[in-house]
């Protein structure tokens, strides 16, 4: 690399603390890159060597509402993709190593403790070092998006004379581009084709083995700012900004929306953390929600089952409609509804599970082989299922927009007439074979989840009619739905076994059937619920986590090799059923244990697997802090209505 020198070191800004410290959290020994375990000892310092990523559950999520970066415990930076969720990442080492792109930030010395948090309500991120020499406060965060995506750095003195290390290691097109830097006007430049990256920071920089490094030293109450900035190549610079003034700006923003929340029952800090993390995946210019903030992190350690995840699920944005509905979201649901409409218009043969960012259908999958994979894993960039033929999404679209309706949202647009023809759609195809709601790639079945999900499109249409004096077949949709609740019964359902079933005639279990009493399909203390219940109590509770689905080698439904983590959302959806069967011990029991699994930032990835004890798949993901929020309203409620009852017997 080209480097100039830089501001001179006595340009850093002293500012005094006037914060209190961060609270202390138990201290861990961490193992990632460029840090060496000393056996024996809770120590780390730093070593220029090629390591494999984190743990998921190490890093933590910042971002500006359009894209994000996870950090890890370690003060590295692995992962961002700029200027969307979707786009190259310009650091890619977890998915390969540090030759792929990082941004570490860390103290030069032994480390004998990491504590870290969000500061409250925000996702702007603390992470406090300790070593021999002090103790370091590294802050992390992205304001909202401006004129451009700006990650904003600043390492602050707490006690001590602490030195540090910085390495930049800019990589575009995930890893796979090195670019030209250079100094300009004091600022280090990077370019390389349509890409270019600014970083700005009163401290010397100078160039070594492909990579922008500096040392410096932090005393009590010194504030040293690094400001990276992407802006495609073509355009001039970005303007800078102040790092002080939109840590302030960036802590007011978040603090603002989530004063909007409603939710007032028990497990206040996990719901509003959770809602936090939705927000983070929320693709702001269009309203869309994306997955998960990653790709092809896996859900078994060394295996093939992992994708990209960085697109909009309906299933998943319908459920995160509803979850921000109820807490008090309005703007953001209604957004999330615009952008749907938008989506799906056309010919509801043509409606796809997923869409991009804004709207895209064309999400062509492709191996990224420069990259090694997290564990060994595939590295996936875009995503096959988008043209998979999954008969359920129809039913949660229509459960969304009649939910938005219920809570408010426009009831006299033209979403009904698109609603119309979805119902046209369902009517005519709800007998075909689909890949399900685990996209499966075995070829498709006539899943029984999604037969329910059809039943409930014809119940939502009905009610829709009902409720809201819209215009619709009324007679034909209830016959309909009928037609479809009595196949359910006579072919989903094993009454030798006493449970549904994965797909008509098999002998396969399906935690995604666990939804039956949530959608209404039938009461919570039906026998055949119970039984359903019972079953994947029997087969697929693991440890207290619930697998999605058994896995027999002679029926190979997903095409894959058999074997992943406990899946998170069906874990939630069996707490779910405790509590409305009055089971709330059990309810709540389930319910603490997932909370146990969050991270020491309160985040969840997609799964659990419980031999290695680690979080496993993209992360942080929607479809895990969704359920999260739905379980802790639901077992609120179940407790606000015993304690109702109690109180009534009291009289």
């Amino acid at each position: 690399m080209i480097t100039m020198s830089a501001a001179p070191r006595d340009s850093l800004q002293s500012v005094r603390a006037a914060s209190k410290p961060a609270n202390p959290a138990p201290t861990m020994t961490i193992l990632g890159r460029a840090m060496l375990i000393l056996p024996g000892k809770q120590t780390f310092s730093w070593v220029h060597r090629q390591l494999m990523a984190l743990p998921i559950e190490d890093y933590a999520i910042i971002a500006d509402t359009q894209t994000a970066a996870l950090v890890g415990r370690n003060g590295c930076i692995d992962w961002l993709c700029v200027p969307r969720f979707d786009s190259g990442a310009i650091f890619a080492a977890l998915l390969g190593n540090e030759e792929n792109g990082h941004w570490t930030l860390s103290p030069a010395g032994e480390i004998h403790a990491v504590r870290r948090q969000y500061r409250q309500d925000t996702l702007v991120l603390e992470t406090e070092f300790e070593t021999a020499d002090g103790v370091v406060k590294l802050i992390d965060f992205m304001p909202p998006r401006g004129e451009a995506p700006d990650v904003v750095r600043i390492v602050e003195g707490v006690r001590g004379s602490v030195p540090m290390r910085m390495e930049l290691r800019l990589r575009f097109d995930y890893g796979h581009v090195v670019p030209w830097v250079y100094q300009e006007k004091g600022d280090l430049v990077a370019v390389a084709g349509p890409d270019a990256a600014w970083l700005r920071t009163p401290i010397p920089t100078h160039g070594e083995n492909m990579a922008t490094h500096a040392e410096f030293t932090v005393g009590p109450g010194d504030k040293v700012p690094f400001v990276l900035t992407w802006r495609a190549s073509h355009l001039p610079p970005p303007a800078p900004i102040d790092p002080i003034e939109e840590l302030g700006a960036t802590e007011g923003y978040w603090r603002g929306w989530v004063s909007a929340c409603t939710y007032e029952g028990e497990w206040r800090e996990a719901v509003v953390r959770s809602l936090l993390t939705l927000k983070a995946l929320t693709y702001a210019p269009t309203g869309g929600i994306v997955a998960a903030a990653t790709t092809s992190l896996p859900e078994k350690l060394g295996g093939v089952r992992n994708w990209d995840y960085r697109f909009c699920w309906l299933r998943d944005a319908t459920i995160t409609l509803q979850s921000m509905l109820y807490s008090g979201f309005q703007s953001e649901a209604a957004a999330w509804r615009k952008w749907l409409l938008r989506a799906i218009a056309g010919d509801p043969a043509e409606l796809q599970i997923m869409y991009g960012v804004a709207g895209e259908r064309r999400l062509d999958e492709y191996v990224a082989d420069w990259l090694t994979g997290y564990d060994g894993n595939p590295v996936r960039i875009g995503n096959a299922a988008a043209e998979q033929f999954q008969l359920d999404v129809y039913g949660e679209v229509m459960d969304a927009l009649h939910q938005g309706r219920r809570a408010g949202l426009k009831a006299d647009d033209p979403a009904w007439g698109l609603q119309v023809k979805l119902m046209d759609f369902v009517e005519k195809h709800w007998h075909d074979p689909d890949e399900g709601i685990w996209e499966v790639r075995g070829g498709p079945k006539q899943f029984v989840h999604s037969k329910l999900m059809a039943w409930v499109a014809a119940d939502r249409a009905v009610k829709a009619v009902e409720e809201f004096d819209l215009e619709g077949p009324t007679e034909r949709w209830v016959k309909l739905r009928d037609e479809i609740r009595a196949e359910i019964l006579e072919k989903g359902y094993d009454h030798e076994r006493r449970t549904f079933t994965q797909f008509y005639g098999s002998e396969e279990l399906d935690a995604a059937l666990l939804m039956v009493p949530l959608v209404g399909f039938l009461p919570a203390d039906d026998e055949r619920v119970t039984g359903t219940v019972a079953a994947i109590e029997r087969e697929l509770l693991q440890d207290g986590f619930v697998q999605r689905y058994t896995q027999h080698h002679e029926t190979d439904v997903d095409g894959l090799p058999p074997g992943e983590g406990a899946f998170l959302a069906c874990t939630f959806w069996l707490a779910d059923n405790y509590a409305l069967m009055g089971r709330h011990d059990e309810a709540r029991e389930v319910f603490d244990r997932l909370l146990a699994l969050r991270n020491d930032v309160g985040l969840l990835s997609e799964e659990y697997d419980t031999d290695a004890r680690r979080l496993v798949g993209n992360f942080p993901q929607a479809f895990s802090h969704v359920p999260l929020i739905d379980t802790a309203r639901t077992l609120s409620d179940a407790r606000a209505a015993t304690q109702s009852r109690v109180q009534e017997g009291l009289k």
